[in-house]
């Protein structure tokens, strides 16, 4: 039997698991242009280290039910991305370890999804693994991205002069101050 050349950014993951095959590279961080977007200023994409990816495609045959499509995926790169404290840039380690079920229609996925802990998503004829594994970087990224301790001191107390709010008289205080006058 010949064996197949599968490509990320036209996978058959049906063949894939068929043929139970692996696929493993690296890509440049900066070719990811969603994840690119989200890199601090300070730190672009461009000088991140290469994201890491694995896909294993496998077929499991559960007892009394039919064969099921999986593929395992797994990620890691290195992140910058500015801290909400300080704005300044944070490193963020991305570990991504992830298998998706396929199934062959939309609903299917949506009806076995809500009862899963899986992911499942319906088989398409090729797959952008490039595409899919972004949306799980982009995914795992922290919400609120922030240095355990940023490493410049933030401005408080009587340092935060650009923070300080002027004091504005109270409205009631003066419609008061009316009513009084009034009586």
């Amino acid at each position: 039997m010949k064996s197949r050349a599968f490509v990320p950014e036209k996978l058959d993951v049906a063949a894939l698991a068929h043929d139970e095959a692996s696929l493993a590279g690296e890509w440049p961080a900066v070719s990811l242009e969603r994840l690119a977007d989200a890199a601090a200023p300070e730190a672009p994409a461009s000088g991140w280290p290469a994201l890491r990816w694995s896909l294993h495609g496998e077929i499991r045959q559960p007892k009394g039910g039919k064969a099921q499509t999986w593929l395992h995926l797994t990620a890691a790169g290195r992140v910058a991305l500015t801290c909400q404290r300080c704005l300044k840039p944070v490193f963020e380690d991305i570990d991504i370890d992830r298998w998706i079920r396929f199934v062959d229609t939309e609903a299917e996925a949506a009806a076995l999804d809500v009862d899963s802990d899986d992911d499942v998503l319906a088989l398409p004829r090729h797959l952008d693994a490039r595409e899919l594994i972004e949306d799980e970087m982009l995914l795992a990224l922290p919400l609120v991205p922030r240095h355990e301790v940023c490493p410049e001191p933030l401005p408080h107390g009587d340092d935060a002069t650009e923070f300080e709010v002027e004091e504005r008289p109270n409205p009631f205080a003066k419609l008061a101050a009316l009513k009084r006058r009034d009586n």
